[in-house]
C-alpha cells in the first residue's frame, strides 16, 4: 500500500470518529435533551457540559500534528468509559467500533507508533 493510500485511509478512519465525538460534544455542550435524558439516567447529569467539552478538546488535540497521540490516548480512555457505560446499560456498545476505527486510523497514520 503506497503512503498515499495510507495517509487518506487514516484520515478517513481517524475522521469517523472525531465527528461523532465533535457532534457528541456540541450536543452535550448546548444541552440537547436526548443527551441530558440520557446521561441523566446514567447518573452523569452533573458532568454533561464537562463531558462535552473533553470530547471537543480531544478531537482537537488529535488533529493538531504535535498532539495527536496524546489526543488519540484520550480518545480512547474516554470512549472506553463510553463503551462500560453502554454495557451496564444493555445499549448496543458503538464506542467498540469508534475505537476499532481510532486504533485503524493510528496505525495506518505512523507503524512506527507500534515498534518499541
Amino acid at each position: 500500500m503506497s503512503n498515499k493510500t495510507k495517509k487518506i485511509l487514516s484520515i478517513i478512519f481517524l475522521a469517523i470518529p472525531s465527528f461523532m465525538l465533535l457532534v457528541s460534544g456540541i450536543m452535550k455542550i448546548t444541552g440537547a435533551e436526548q443527551v441530558v435524558t440520557a446521561l441523566a439516567k446514567a447518573g452523569l447529569g452533573s458532568y454533561i457540559t464537562a463531558f462535552g467539552i473533553a470530547e471537543v478538546i480531544f478531537v482537537i488535540l488529535l488533529w493538531i500534528p504535535k498532539t495527536y497521540k496524546v489526543g488519540f490516548y484520550f480518545i480512547l480512555s474516554y470512549l472506553g468509559g463510553a463503551a462500560s457505560i453502554e454495557l451496564a446499560e444493555g445499549n448496543n456498545p458503538i464506542a467498540f467500533g469508534l475505537i476499532a476505527l481510532a486504533w485503524i486510523g493510528f496505525f495506518l497514520k505512523s507503524e512506527e507508533n507500534f515498534i518499541v
